[in-house]
């Protein structure tokens, strides 16, 4: 999340507990979920997993999540994803200059407007690991009718590794059996990438 959003959500959060914006809490809470559309979709159980907080504070505390992703999250309803070019432009200026890889799926309905984009993994210098029932227990939780997978390879350069590949082929096998169509996997370098379904990768 920037700064801004950062800031923001601590001062609300802080508000909500009755915490200092620098408490143990405020940080473990951030540690828990390291991006806003994570935090913002915390549930009541993952929050009491939280030293701290109680059912009470978590009720609170969701509540006021979705006030706030009511006000800053953008209507993904208008998005449409019609070639890697538009998921690519979506991730780019967020993944490209990122020092770990990190995996992140759009999630689409049936006419291909976004759901939601969520980051599933964070890795490495140069791994990403991401097992497919993390992917698909998200997309289901999204009602998604298909999605698209990306990652970035801090290295900046784009071309797929052997890993890359046997994960797509994987992902894509079980979302034949789940129905969840796999639209593609990119691959995001420094200004460029890679789609493995043009590249007929998967």
């Amino acid at each position: 999340m920037n700064t801004q959003q950062n800031e923001n959500l601590k001062s609300l959060l802080s508000q909500s507990l009755r915490e200092r914006q620098d408490s143990y809490t405020i940080q473990l809470l951030f540690e828990q979920f390291p991006t806003t559309l994570e935090l913002l979709d915390a549930t009541e159980q993952q929050l009491t997993e939280i030293k701290g907080i109680g059912m009470s504070k978590a009720r609170q505390v969701t509540a006021m999540l979705k006030l706030a992703k009511a006000l800053t999250v953008p209507n993904h309803e208008q998005y449409i994803i019609r070639s890697p070019n538009d998921a690519h432009t979506l991730l780019s200026s967020e993944l490209s200059h990122l020092t770990k890889e990190h995996f992140v799926c759009l999630f689409l309905n049936t006419k291909s407007h976004l759901l939601s984009k969520e980051v599933i993994s964070i890795g490495s210098l140069n791994a990403a690991i991401v097992h497919p029932r993390e992917v698909f227990r998200a997309a289901i939780k999204r009602c998604s009718a298909s999605l698209i997978c990306a990652h970035n390879h801090p290295s900046g350069d784009s071309t797929p590794s052997p890993e890359d590949i046997a994960l797509t082929k994987r992902l894509v096998s079980v979302g034949e059996i789940i129905g969840i169509d796999v639209l593609d996997h990119l691959i995001i370098g420094a200004g460029n990438f890679v789609s493995l379904k043009e590249q007929g990768l998967m």
